[in-house]
């Protein structure tokens, strides 16, 4: 790799770095510092039943009678080491609670991420090589369609017509094969509208170039063109919108498992607002904004490699090869083939 390229790299990562931290500390000041003192309130609730010197000894337990630098230096140390604190209710470790749950939320995430990505770019081929009247009506009407149905409404179709009518699936055994499939197909379908969305613009847009008139002329098959000249420069806007629908799919996941009956993420951020479990909330939302900074990380890393038309110029800024010159390159590429 270029030096440019590595310099952009560890700039980015400097840059997400202290973007993580900044958020950690907000999401510290906004549940521990503002006025009130939200977890003391807790304690003190009667409801909590918690005595007096169960309140003194916990609010010891937790560094609350600390200075606030202090309390903020440790709890920053503690999340850059693994250490997110230990539950008000049960006592537990933070990390420990949210690490029996986290591969489930993940396996059903990842799993929706994929789906979505099949079902988006089958929609864009469909649309770039079916029957006009199939690919320019029906197929670009899936994408709106998919949008304005929520997941957990395509959730529970799924369940009533796989799970009891056909019976695929046992919704007392929320973590089978054939239930976290269709989990994953009830959060994977709004998903993939978005990003189906963004690669049918895209793929109309290089299949008008040349290189494409180019691929055509030499008989390429529908399939070949679509997968190694289409694809590739279409899918590098996809790669942004990948990055900016993780929110997206993480809250769609603490949504379908509450659906489907699974135990993620979703149940425990249920349990700790039932509870008001601070330091699990908090924890979580660190957790989940460092994940998403992460990956849009990911995503700006890997925006120059995917499309040789960006070229990285200076500390700060990137500069896109004339279109004419890339028309060209990519065209002659084709004639070698």
């Amino acid at each position: 790799m270029s030096n440019p390229y590595l310099a952009h790299a560890a700039r980015r990562i400097a840059q997400a770095g202290v973007v993580v931290l900044l958020t950690y500390v907000f999401t510290f000041v906004v549940v521990s510092i503002l006025p009130g003192d939200p977890v003391t309130n807790v304690l003190r609730n009667p409801q909590n039943g918690f005595t007096e010197a169960e309140i003194q000894e916990i609010i010891a337990a937790q560094g609350l009678d600390r200075p606030v630098l202090a309390q903020l230096g440790s709890a920053l140390g503690g999340f850059l080491t693994g250490d997110l604190g230990n539950s008000l209710r049960s006592g537990r470790p933070v990390a420990t609670l949210i690490g029996e749950v986290l591969p489930s939320t993940l396996i059903l995430a990842g799993s929706g991420l994929v789906v979505a990505l099949l079902l988006a770019g089958a929609v864009a081929y469909g649309t770039q090589f079916l029957p006009r009247r199939y690919g320019q009506g029906l197929l670009r009407g899936f994408p709106s369609l998919f949008l304005s149905v929520p997941n957990f409404v395509i959730g529970l179709v799924l369940i009533h017509v796989f799970g009891f009518q056909m019976g695929l699936f046992r919704v007392i055994q929320p973590d089978s094969f054939w239930a976290t499939l269709f989990a994953a197909v009830a959060l994977g379908i709004p998903i993939s509208a978005q990003i189906a969305e963004v690669l049918i613009a895209n793929l109309d847009g290089e299949a008008r170039q040349e290189y494409a008139a180019v691929a055509r002329s030499r008989g390429l098959g529908q399939a070949r063109l679509f997968a190694a000249h289409l694809l590739k420069p279409a899918a590098l806007p996809v790669v942004t919108v990948i990055a900016l629908t993780i929110g997206e799919l993480l809250g769609g996941s603490l949504i379908t498992e509450t659906v489907f009956g699974r135990t993620g993420i979703g149940s425990l951020v249920q349990r700790s607002v039932t509870t008001q479990d601070l330091p699990v909330l908090q924890a979580i939302v660190a957790l989940a904004a460092a994940l998403f900074v992460v990956i849009n990380l990911l995503a700006d890393l890997v925006y120059p490699l995917l499309d040789p038309r960006v070229r990285l110029a200076g500390p700060q800024r990137l500069r896109r090869a004339g279109a004419d010159r890339v028309a060209t390159d990519l065209a002659a590429r084709v004639v070698t083939e």
